[in-house]
């Protein structure tokens, strides 16, 4: 194994050296995202890790469903056309195993990246694959902006996204789920998603059809944290939303800024998700710098930091690598974003790393950004965060012989009532080897708090 300190060299070597171990001993996310469609295929695939190893980076966000179709074989989507160009066409291999296996020999941990509701950047659904679920189910797609979107308000829709996630957490080592900004398809003037008929179907009871969208967002990903915590406890979940919640201007409880707000216009309310705790980590994209008067970086960050303050959910915070030495002054400057990470490093209790988008940006070294992580922010390694609740879910429940026996009954009652089919569920509660979280789930499920 690597040692976690660089090699030191000085007058105050002792010093440094210990200085040097302090902080590559923090716990710090360093994680860049990963886009197959902006490298290639499996050539290019095998250099993912050893360029994030190289930048001092820690954990690697992989698309692996960017279009409700797979970069492995799925029985929910067809092959990605980002493999080999075609959509439903088979690469000849199993490029999310070959990614994840990749990844692991590196010491980084693999994040899996699924795009929820995006079907097709055109809106024809005839040049999806004839296997596409599109196609197959055309009452679930909505054209918007002139793109294809599968419709949030549908039951079906929220359980076949569930399963296709679920698929991917059973059959792959992965390290997490993670889903990014799109919900609900951002605004197109002059235009609307047309929901009518779910929302007349769906929506009683609700005061508004904007407090309906929320909750079907809401509701999937409520469902998406207790079913990926049943699957395997020890996978995380997390998403990268758009960085405002609300402006203050609309909602005492926002942020200091003008800025499009995701609860409104993309009826994602990323606040309630981490008061509920549904995620492991939230990592809004705050893709502004410290003088975007709109939504200054460092204020994007606070608010975020009195959000995620006393809650079981990690706070990374997204950088706008794609940004740098475009055509403004302060992405044109070399310390934007160094200076992005030395503010979340000084607050290193309440943000627990960086997110960069994306792997290519960074690889191209504009303004020497690269350089900047292996010669100096990023060159001492940093270990991945500890989520004290996840390990506190694995842990073995804790019964009395004559409890566990009270639980076996209770559950052969529920068998014989049809309430479950798994009979791997009666196997770990005769061999007393049930998890705290396993135990909830079934208690919530199936036994109704009978125990």
């Amino acid at each position: 194994m690597k040692s976690l300190t660089c090699t030191i060299s000085g007058n105050n070597r002792q010093k440094a050296w210990e200085n040097e171990r302090r902080i590559s001993q923090r716990q710090i996310i360093r994680r860049y995202f990963y886009a197959q469609k902006q490298e290639g295929t499996y050539g290019a695939s095998r250099k993912m890790g050893c360029g994030g190893r190289q930048m001092g980076m820690n954990a690697v966000v992989v698309q692996v469903r960017p279009m409700a179709d797979a970069f492995y074989p799925s029985e929910y989507a067809p092959w990605s056309e980002y493999l080999t160009g075609t959509q439903g066409k088979s690469p000849g291999y199993d490029p999310l195993a070959f990614m994840v296996e990749e990844a692991h020999k590196r010491n980084l941990e693999f994040h899996a990246w699924f795009n929820p509701y995006r079907i097709s950047t055109q809106s024809s659904l005839d040049k999806l694959s004839a296997n596409h679920p599109a196609r197959q189910h055309p009452d679930w797609v909505v054209t918007y902006g002139g793109r294809l979107y599968f419709n949030p308000g549908l039951p079906e829709v929220k359980q076949y996204i569930t399963n296709s996630v679920l698929e991917v957490v059973r059959n792959y080592d992965i390290d997490s789920v993670h889903l990014d900004d799109y919900f609900y398809p951002y605004p197109v003037s002059g235009e609307e998603f047309l929901d009518d008929a779910a929302f007349r179907t769906y929506g009683n009871g609700f005061g508004s059809k904007a407090d309906w969208r929320r909750d079907n967002v809401n509701q999937l990903v409520k469902d998406l944290s207790h079913e990926i915590k049943w699957a395997k406890t020890y996978v995380k979940f997390g998403i990268s939303p758009f960085g405002v919640w609300r402006n203050k201007s609309s909602d005492p409880n926002g942020s200091d800024t003008r800025a499009l707000s995701s609860y409104e216009a993309q009826f994602a309310d990323t606040r309630k998700w981490v008061q509920e705790e549904w995620l492991d980590y939230i990592a809004p994209q705050v893709y502004w710098s410290f003088d975007f008067s709109a939504a200054q970086y460092n204020k994007v960050t606070d608010w975020w930091i009195e959000q995620t303050q006393g809650k079981n959910v990690h706070l990374y915070t997204g950088h706008a690598a794609y940004k740098i030495a475009n055509d403004t002054a302060s992405w044109n400057n070399p310390d934007e974003i160094p200076n992005q990470i030395k503010y979340n490093t000084e607050r290193f209790n309440q943000v627990k790393g960086s997110v960069f988008f994306s792997y290519k940006d960074l690889k191209s070294n504009r303004l020497g950004i690269r350089d900047r992580l292996i010669q100096d922010l990023y060159r001492c390694p940093a270990l991945i965060p500890a989520m004290p609740w996840i390990e506190t879910m694995n842990r073995t429940l804790q019964l009395t012989d004559w409890q566990w026996k009270q639980l076996y009954d209770n559950m052969g009652e529920a068998w014989n009532a049809g309430k479950f089919t798994d009979w791997g569920w009666m196997v770990k509660i005769e061999n007393h080897t049930l998890t705290v979280d396993e135990f909830a789930w079934l208690n919530n499920h199936i036994l109704a708090n009978s125990l």
